[in-house]
């Protein structure tokens, strides 16, 4: 693989003029800005879908913000976990928890606004699919993973919040019922491995991975597709 730029070691190239290095440790710090960016807004809109799940579900305030935390950071903390990333970024880090009390709190009060939309809760955990998705498999490929395994950690980092937010509303798990979700993610992020194997910009295969898994998932919302059932 040849993108690891989260922790890439730049002191350790022997050789470097000072401008290539200067390059090389820009190129990484806009990758790895780019990368938080797609962790927040992931870390946003799953909690704008937990949030909604508690509108819908009778939950008081305070259980609404719970329910958009824990959808929110359930599937990061599994994968910090399974790759060694301890404490999990979620934890080590308020903002990201902060942000999602911050979306809890938005859709306490405007909730009336998301529900002119025809499948909030589905839409918008369908954008953290996507976003989860991908950046789980590139935290996986930074700590060293294979790109199979980088793949599934990613797919876990997407469905993790959707099953504790389904689990903690008593209802059966999304990624269970024969959805094209689970599969959605993997998708994602087997593009992601794929734009890395074709040497496509970094930004560009995170785009691309988390944008195919959104379209897929919606598209499947609406069509209502799903994996075969046994007859």
């Amino acid at each position: 693989m040849r993108r690891s730029l989260g922790s890439a070691d730049f002191s350790a190239r022997p050789g470097m003029g000072y401008h290539a290095r200067f390059r090389f440790d820009a190129s990484a710090m806009h990758f790895s800005l780019f990368l938080d960016i797609f962790n927040f807004i992931g870390i946003f809109v799953f909690a704008i879908s937990g949030a909604m799940r508690g509108v819908r579900a009778g939950l008081d305030i305070f259980g609404i913000v719970v329910l958009a935390v824990v959808t929110a950071v359930s599937g990061g903390i599994v994968r910090d976990v399974l790759i060694g990333a301890i404490p999990p970024q979620s934890i080590r880090d308020w903002h990201g928890i902060a942000l999602a009390v911050v979306a809890g709190l938005l859709v306490f009060f405007f909730h009336r606004l998301f529900e002119r939309m025809q499948y909030p809760v589905l839409l918008f955990d369908a954008a953290g699919l996507g976003l989860f998705a991908v950046t789980g498999t590139q935290k996986a490929l930074d700590y060293g993973l294979a790109p199979e395994m980088a793949a599934v950690l990613g797919m876990i980092s997407g469905i993790g919040g959707g099953i504790v937010r389904d689990v903690l509303t008593a209802q059966v798990p999304v990624v269970l019922r024969g959805d094209i979700y689970a599969s959605a993610a993997l998708l994602g992020a087997i593009l992601l491995l794929g734009g890395d194997w074709l040497q496509l910009p970094a930004w560009l295969s995170l785009l691309l991975g988390a944008s195919c898994t959104f379209v897929l998932r919606t598209l499947s919302i609406y069509r209502h597709w799903t994996l075969p059932h046994p007859r």
